[in-house]
Formats: C-alpha cells, sequence, structure tokens
C-alpha cells in the first residue's frame, strides 16, 4: 500500500516558527493534497483546509486544533503526530481528505453549493480508494454534503459502496461544544469499530 501523492519524509522535519499574516493571506485557495491510499482502515475526511494548513501543505495545521492529540489520546497512533509527520498515518492505515478542497479562513465561508459538489467527489473517491470506514469530521458539513438533516455523531446508516462511515465531532478548537476528553472518547469508539489495535503507549 503506497502513497498516492509520492510524498515521503523519512526523518521528522524541524519545528518552525508559524506562518505570518501575510503567508496565510497569500494561502488562501490552495489546495492541500490528499493523504490517501487503497484500502485504508479509516480515511478521515475535514471539512476543508484552514490557512495554516495550506501555508504548511499539511493537514490540521492549526494551532489548537484537538485532531492530532485526539488521534494519539485515542489510540489510532503510538505518539502525537505533527502535521509535518502526516505521512506517517499511511503505514497505520490511514489517511486524510477534505469535503472541499480550497482553503479558507474559516469553513463558513464556502458556499452550500461547494459543500454539495464535494460530498459528490467524496463520494466518488470513497469507491475509488475503498477505504472500510469513512470518518467525516464536522455534523453541519455532513448533513450538508450528504443531505442528511438528523445526522448526529456516531455511526451512520449509509453506507458508499463497502465503505462505512462514522460522523466525529468538528476538531477545530473553535467547537465548543466538543471537550477533548468526550472527543477523544468517541475517536476510540470509531478505532475499536474499526478493528484497529490501540496503539497507545503501555503506562
Amino acid at each position: 500500500m503506497g502513497p498516492a501523492s509520492g510524498r515521503t519524509r523519512d526523518t521528522p522535519a524541524r519545528r518552525t516558527p508559524g506562518p505570518s499574516r501575510e503567508e496565510l493571506e497569500a494561502a488562501r485557495n490552495r489546495v492541500v493534497p490528499d493523504l490517501l491510499a487503497e484500502d485504508l482502515a479509516v480515511l478521515f475526511c475535514g471539512i476543508n483546509p484552514g490557512l495554516a494548513s495550506g501555508a504548511a501543505g499539511h493537514h490540521f495545521a492549526k494551532p489548537g486544533t484537538r485532531f492530532w492529540p485526539a488521534l494519539h489520546g485515542s489510540g489510532f497512533t503510538p505518539r502525537q503526530l505533527r502535521p509535518d509527520q502526516e505521512d506517517v498515518l499511511l503505514a497505520l492505515g490511514l489517511g486524510i481528505t477534505n469535503v472541499a478542497a480550497r482553503t479558507t479562513a474559516q469553513a463558513d465561508e464556502l458556499r452550500r453549493e461547494e459543500i454539495v459538489e464535494g460530498g459528490r467527489r467524496l463520494r466518488d473517491k470513497v469507491l475509488r480508494w475503498r477505504p472500510r470506514w469513512l470518518a467525516v469530521l464536522g455534523v453541519t458539513a455532513y448533513r450538508q454534503a450528504f443531505d442528511d438533516r438528523d445526522a448526529r455523531v456516531g455511526p451512520q446508516a449509509m453506507e458508499i459502496g463497502a465503505t462505512r462511515v462514522w460522523l466525529l465531532p468538528n476538531p477545530s478548537g473553535r467547537n465548543a461544544h466538543w471537550q477533548l476528553g468526550p472527543m477523544t472518547e468517541e475517536f476510540a469508539r470509531l478505532r475499536r469499530a474499526a478493528g484497529l489495535p490501540d496503539r497507545s503507549p503501555s503506562p
């Protein structure tokens, strides 16, 4: 199973200062490449990349995101990864994509039509790459993308081909409805449903 993007990093990149305001503004409407391979255990799907991700070229790069802490705390990864270490996920059977590809400062800058079209493209992508689980991060975007107004966090009745679907809370630090603890447990519920081992270090 190899990465579709061809990006490899044999050694962790050094921590660098965050992007400047000018660099963030220049990152508008960029596209962050998907992290994909065939037959992944779980394909995580964000709403769309933020400006920090566009500037860095990596997913979930904004300071304050709970994605990486929740991913590690739930046992998906043996250590908490940095965004520039995202390629490590492929060897663990995990990938990342987005409903909408273009970067914005906030997800609410996306037009509803973009999210609906993103849902169509996401279906095609899932049928092409065949992950066992698709995990969409964000209730509102999921409801719009898949026209399911009653969707709640957790496993969904909908399937895409042979791929099952799980709805996770948006890990943005701005999502005050979910604290890190309950969010991490929801990630862990998905990990167990996917049949993946708990990779958390032993105490």
